[in-house]
């Protein structure tokens, strides 16, 4: 036996060595070490980053603890709501090549879109494979045998790297992993199925314990934020640093920036400086090295397997106080403010320029001298459809589109019955009378707008459709941006043997927005509103029921009317109204000039009655003269010449 070893020894023996080699380096355990070690040792910065060599933690040591927790074994969840330039997705970037070579586990990771995924992989995730040597030798190959690699999947031994964006729910199925990392979150799009954090966390519930969440983004609207939701949900974990002349901790605040300006007011950014809270000193950016080197996390709630960090630009080893305040102005200038908030300073924006504080309007109340005000000119009506009545408003316009509500009415009914006493007739005798303006001429409705987009559609079908002659158009709202405040009429049918009828399509967003900035005008100026003073209180409350809001959809900002009171008929009646202005676009000029002829008619018939009244007047007072003023006659003689 001996004879036959010796007879044939082994023709490859250093292949035989280096397949050994190989399998005892994935036999032999992992060293156990937290990710942020893990980075210290293997990962390789490439040349196209801001700081290029071997990472260093010590450059942005906030970023430690973030890291370690989601190889701790007490943190289930870690949420960072970070702001731009602070590291945020080298961090992530982190925890998938600790998770890739040195304690190996599938990783799903998500992105909003499909195009975000793709910019990712390009310009983050090849660097991370190809620069770190360790990750390079374990992730398959492309086109290789030994495993897979391609742009929705890469193996490894251990376990599988996939790739999902939130627009596409089949990303999402069919898969399960320990370690779920979501980038980028406020920008994820609701499928039909549901939240995509969500569904994706749900394919980690089956690892127990392993299973990990990691969920970053800056943040946007406040309310609609899921970085936002997610870090209310946690510990709270802000970053404090010592002040480098008091020593005092805080958190790094823009309220504290301060800068200098020049002769003519103009800011100086190159001036800024960071002010201590506590004992005034300002902190110049030489200093703020060895302040992230001492500061540490402090959280505001007890830590139940949640952990949540917040973070600003201010942070930064790599932007000064000077490009933070530069950025600052630049976005302020160009009207994007929310853009320096969100991304920035890492605070939700809360939406409060499309809203109207209802007491202010209260107290704008005044004294109309007839029905109609003198700046009226025609007068328009929008009625709001109920399931048991009709809400309607009258409005006058005037110049610019001045305004001046007149009267709002309420009429109980069903507006499906057409019977003797139906509601339909009390509009009728509601819209036929006329209203007196202050010059003495009486004003009849200009033209009607009714709500058809209720439950009650064929009964304004059919209401409207005999009532054309009377300018009685049937409406329907339409949200959205870029709507038209009035379309093109449609013809429709109130039934199968109805007449048609003309359909106008209204932009309700355009209206709700021009109402609001309009309400917020000085009484007087173009444009303004003007309320009469038997207005009750709940009328504009019902004016300023909504809100206007921000989502983000796919990615991209949607505004949205919401309601914050249940009840909005006013605020309703009122677009409906302008809607029926802008339908009929009359020439107020030439509606002005009929005012004021029809009023200079009146004037002979006024000035004639008070002449008569004034003659007959005279008349009886110069009767009761001359009776006063009348001589008494000498009594008659007695007797004559004869008689003496």
């Amino acid at each position: 036996m001996s004879t036959s070893v010796a007879e044939n020894p082994l023709s490859n023996v250093q292949g035989v060595q280096s397949v050994v080699s190989r399998s005892l380096k994935f036999l032999r355990p992992p060293v156990r070490m937290d990710i942020s070690e893990w980075a210290d040792q293997f990962r390789i910065i490439g040349v196209a980053n801001a700081t290029p060599g071997r990472w260093n933690t010590d450059n942005a040591p906030y970023q430690r603890e973030p890291m370690n927790c989601m190889n701790d074994r007490r943190t289930r969840r870690v949420s960072l709501m970070w702001s731009a330039q602070v590291g945020k997705t080298e961090s992530a970037n982190n925890v998938i090549g600790y998770y890739i070579g040195q304690n190996p586990m599938s990783v799903i990771f998500m992105q909003p879109t499909q195009s975000d995924l793709k910019t990712w992989q390009e310009t983050k995730l090849t660097p991370l494979l190809e620069d770190t040597e360790q990750l390079k030798e374990v992730v398959a190959k492309p086109r290789g045998r030994e495993g897979v690699n391609n742009q929705l999947m890469k193996s490894y031994p251990g376990g599988f790297l996939m790739f999902s964006w939130s627009g596409s729910p089949n990303t999402m199925r069919s898969r399960s992993a320990p370690i779920i990392i979501c980038d980028e979150i406020d920008g994820y799009s609701v499928t039909e199925e549901g939240d995509p954090v969500q569904l994706l966390q749900q394919r980690s519930a089956t690892f127990g314990d392993k299973a990990k969440l990691l969920e970053i983004s800056t943040p946007t609207i406040k309310g609609f934020s899921r970085i936002e939701k997610a870090f209310n949900a946690g510990d709270q974990r802000y970053f404090f640093v010592p002040c480098p002349h008091c020593g005092e901790f805080q958190r790094l605040k823009w309220g504290q920036v301060e800068w200098s300006k020049d002769e003519e007011g103009n800011p100086l950014p190159e001036t800024a400086l960071y002010f201590c809270e506590h004992c005034g000193s300002g902190i110049e950016d030489k200093h703020k090295f060895s302040m992230l080197q001492k500061g540490e996390w402090r959280a505001k709630k007890s830590f139940r397997g949640h952990a949540s960090f917040h973070l600003n630009e201010m942070y930064s080893p790599w932007r000064t106080w000077a490009q933070i305040v530069e950025s600052f102005f630049a976005k302020k200038e160009s009207g994007s403010l929310q853009t320096f908030i969100n991304v920035s300073l890492a605070e939700t924006w809360e939406e409060d320029g499309e809203t109207i504080n209802e007491s202010t309007l209260m107290s704008r109340k005044e004294a109309y001298a007839a029905e109609c005000p003198q700046g009226v000119i025609v007068i328009t009506v929008g009625v709001d459809v109920q399931p048991d009545r009709l809400e309607l408003e009258v409005v006058g316009w005037g110049m610019n589109e001045e305004s001046w509500s007149i009267a709002y009415a309420v009429l109980p009914g069903d507006p499906d019955d057409f019977g003797e006493h139906s509601v339909w007739n009390a509009l009728d005798d509601y819209l036929d009378r006329r209203f007196l303006h202050e010059s003495g001429v009486e004003l009849s409705i200009l033209a009607t707008c009714i709500d058809s987009g209720g439950n009650n559609t064929q009964s304004v079908y059919k209401y409207c459709a005999k009532r054309k002659s009377s300018r009685r158009f049937a409406i329907k709202g339409q949200g959205g941006v870029g709507v038209p405040i009035v379309s093109a009429a449609k013809k429709k049918k109130s039934g199968k043997r109805g007449r048609p009828v003309d359909l106008y399509m209204v932009g309700v967003d355009q209206c709700k927005t021009l109402l609001y900035r309009r309400l917020e005008k000085e009484v007087g100026t173009k444009g303004s509103c003007h309320f009469p003073d038997h207005y009750p209180d709940i009328y504009f409350e019902q004016l300023t029921a909504e809100k206007c809001i921000t989502r983000y959809v796919k990615g991209f900002p949607k505004r949205e009317w919401v309601k914050i009171r249940p009840r909005n008929e006013a605020l309703d009646c009122r677009n409906y109204a302008y809607a029926a202005l802008n339908i009929m676009n009359p020439s107020l000029t030439r509606y002005q000039k009929r005012i004021e002829k029809k009023a200079a008619e009146l004037e002979p018939v006024q000035k004639s009655q008070t002449v008569v009244e004034t003659q007959e007047e005279s008349t009886v007072q110069q009767r009761k003269v001359k009776q006063k003023t009348k001589r008494k006659r000498r009594p008659r003689r007695r007797g004559g010449f004869v008689s003496g």
